[in-house]
């Protein structure tokens, strides 16, 4: 699918966000502090990850209007909210819960009752079924739908008025292995097609395979942003697996000699955190006692690894 022009305006202008509550007891808590976040490249798909209570579904509701930050800039699609706001939503699609369908409407008609609210056209319809690649299920009813093509027609209802930006919330939440494919796959067709995709989700897999940039956010604040690459490159550490027969003795032995280990990730290895530039000294150690290796492979962190080393041990409001 060829890439459309779009205009180069910044995507999104996030500077000083602040958003506090108040309890019930009128004490205040923060549940955006000071943030900034910039995304400038169009037609990208940009993940946006946190602990719970981190304060990612506050700022996306501060980047929509729906709710008024404390204090800080919002700037979407270069217009000044909330004074813009009518113009910059206009070309944002956002899927924060999730629509009502009709179980014995077709996909097609849910969308036309869509349409027709919104004064959408036919050809509207079409182009959004295509892109989420429901035109050949268009006219099956919806309660035949499996779950993951549920998720692409409420994608497909954001798509209506042909959003520069589409915001998603958890779109993969529940789908089965296939159903997030399918959504994987639909994430980088729309990017393609231009859109910005600015997705929030807990699938830390499927983020690290589909997104170009990441941001992760913990207590309110951006801990890290950029490209998915950059950010694993930045905070990832190289870790030694060891292969060999008696794990549970090999890591005894490490850790007694000083060594930061623990159970590796595959049944029979052992993990090395921050392992000695010469690996033969793990050797050396294991030999000592009697146990030898089957191989030694040195590797990064993928991104799961890196968020809960970024956010380990924290909780957020």
């Amino acid at each position: 699918m060829a890439r459309a022009s779009v205009p180069a305006v910044t995507v999104l202008d996030l500077a000083g966000l602040r958003k506090e509550y108040r309890t019930f007891r009128g004490e205040p808590t923060l549940a955006v502090d000071d943030l900034d976040l910039r995304i400038e490249q169009p037609g990208c798909v940009v993940g946006f990850l946190g602990p719970n209570g981190s304060g990612k579904t506050t700022t996306i509701r501060c980047t929509l209007g729906l709710i008024r930050p404390t204090a800080g800039r919002v700037r979407l699609l270069g217009e000044e909210m909330p004074g813009g706001a009518a113009a910059a939503i206009r070309r944002v699609g956002a899927l924060v819960e999730q629509p009502k369908f009709f179980g014995d409407f077709t996909g097609r008609r849910n969308l036309r009752l869509l349409a027709r609210i919104g004064g959408r056209t036919r050809q509207d319809i079409d182009r959004a079924l295509e892109l989420v690649g429901l035109a050949d299920a268009a006219g099956t009813k919806f309660h035949k739908y499996s779950l993951g093509m549920k998720q692409r027609l409420a994608v497909a209802a954001t798509l209506l008025k042909d959003p520069d930006l589409l915001v998603l919330d958890e779109p993969a939440n529940g789908l089965d292995p296939a159903g997030i494919v399918e959504m994987r796959r639909m994430l980088r067709d729309l990017a393609d097609a231009g859109k910005t995709v600015f997705v929030s989700s807990h699938q830390l897999g499927e983020i690290e395979q589909v997104c170009d940039q990441v941001v992760i956010i913990n207590h309110g604040r951006v801990v890290a942003a950029g490209g998915v690459g950059e950010v694993m490159a930045s905070a990832s550490r190289d870790r030694a697996i060891v292969d060999v027969d008696g794990a549970d003795a090999a890591l005894a032995v490490l850790l007694a000699a000083g060594f930061e280990a623990a159970a590796g990730p595959r049944s029979g290895t052992v993990a090395v955190e921050s392992p000695p530039d010469d690996a033969a000294e793990i050797t050396r150690v294991l030999a000592d006692q009697g146990i030898y290796l089957r191989g030694l492979r040195i590797e990064g962190q993928n991104l799961e690894e890196v968020f809960l080393t970024l956010t380990e041990g924290e909780s957020g409001a």
